[in-house]
């Protein structure tokens, strides 16, 4: 059997269009049979309408704790971003790899997998969990139900390597993520009237509540140190409501999300926000009309911050397999969070590429970086192997 580099098997992966909009299960279909080929068997963990799975595997003894390691298979957009190659046919160049996905983070997936003969064909002291899944770049909506199997086990892992990209820097941290959904409900009118409710006034106001809201945060003194920016953001994505300008907006929604900052109060700026709604907007728009008009918010995603356990097992590990000595924090989510505060598994985030080449056009990962991550687990196999 002709084994594949990590190289390899990346080029295969960016073929796969894992748009989180798209299926992925051309992808996990092809991870179950590549690890079928070393007689590891595959759990496929669907989704309800089976258009979309997670994938779990054990390498190795069901019966003592051993090492997860996490990624996830969906990867952002393409559209409107200026490609210089074809995004889904990975490309060598200059000591790097172009084609979406190479960084964040199917380059960790890719490495995994490379490793996977080792791993099978050795008498392993404690296993090797494989979990890769999907709609990460939602909101980590899809990691849910494969962290409900997990929690199923006899044994659990004793830690889970996340592998988004840290430039193989070792993260024990990060923000949290609140991804919501305003809807501002008005009144329909002859704009020359003056009595119609207007959604999109409204939801103007809100925006700019936002907006001031966020401007205080940037100018508290830190809390918790190393964070980049060192406060919580909030960030409005979207906006969209009315149809022509001589019709009263009777509707108008904002998509917007903010980040937490582990240890501090993550529902402080959800609070003052329903606050200002509750004392603020709804009133005025009471004035308008005591029967038509409202504010209704909804909760997209929630995904729990990472919080530190200096000095764990799992830190320890992935310091030793890392060859260093100091750890990090980051301001992006990952799936982290959700396998330590809903798995019980001690999560840490180490991977390949950087969070700057992320989610942009003319995504790469630099070549050297896959092969940090090859010495990664070339380290993490020779202390699980007998």
């Amino acid at each position: 059997m002709s084994r594949l580099t990590s190289g390899e098997i990346l080029s295969k992966l960016i073929s796969f269009n894992t748009v989180s909009s798209e299926s992925n299960m051309e992808l996990i279909e092809y991870v179950r049979d590549y690890l079928a080929e070393y007689g590891i068997e595959a759990q496929i963990i669907h989704d309800k309408v089976e258009k979309k799975a997670n994938l779990l595997a054990v390498i190795g003894p069901k019966d003592v704790a051993g090492i997860m390691l996490s990624g996830h298979t969906d990867v952002v957009p393409v559209i409107g971003q200026d490609w210089q190659t074809d995004p889904f046919e990975m490309i060598g160049m200059d000591d790097k790899y172009y084609g979406r996905g190479t960084c964040d983070m199917k380059g960790f997936i890719a490495c995994v997998l490379a490793k996977v003969p080792d791993f099978a064909a050795a008498e392993l002291k404690e296993p090797i969990h494989l979990a890769f899944s999907y709609d990460e770049e939602t909101g980590c909506t899809g990691v849910h139900s494969l962290v409900d199997v997990v929690n199923e086990m006899a044994v659990k892992p004793r830690a889970c390597i996340v592998g988004e990209p840290t430039e193989m820097k070792v993260v024990n941290s990060h923000k949290g993520i609140r991804h919501l959904l305003t809807k501002v409900y008005g009144l329909e009118n002859h704009s020359s009237t003056d009595r119609g409710v207007n959604a999109v006034s409204y939801a103007a106001e809100i925006v700019v509540f936002l907006d001031k809201l966020q401007e205080e945060m940037r100018g508290r003194e830190p809390e918790i140190e190393g964070f980049d920016p060192p406060y919580a953001t909030i960030h409005v994505g979207r906006m969209t409501g009315g149809h022509v300008q001589n019709i009263t907006p009777n509707y108008c929604e904002i998509e917007w999300d903010y980040r937490p900052i582990p240890g501090t109060d993550e529902d402080e700026i959800f609070n003052r926000y329903q606050e200002y709604i509750d004392t603020v907007i709804l009133p005025k728009i009471c004035e308008k009309s005591d029967e038509y008009g409202d504010v209704k918010t909804d909760y997209l995603a929630k995904v729990p911050c990472l919080f530190p356990e200096t000095g764990s097992d799992a830190e320890t590990l992935v310091k030793h397999l890392a060859e260093q000595n100091s750890t990090h924090v980051v301001s992006y989510g990952t799936e982290a969070g959700i396998f330590h505060q809903k798995g019980g598994v001690p999560a840490v985030v180490c991977g390949p590429g950087s969070i700057l080449q992320a989610h942009k056009a003319n995504e790469f990962v630099a070549i050297s970086e896959l092969e940090a991550c090859d010495k990664f687990l070339d380290r993490l196999f020779e202390i699980i192997k007998k």
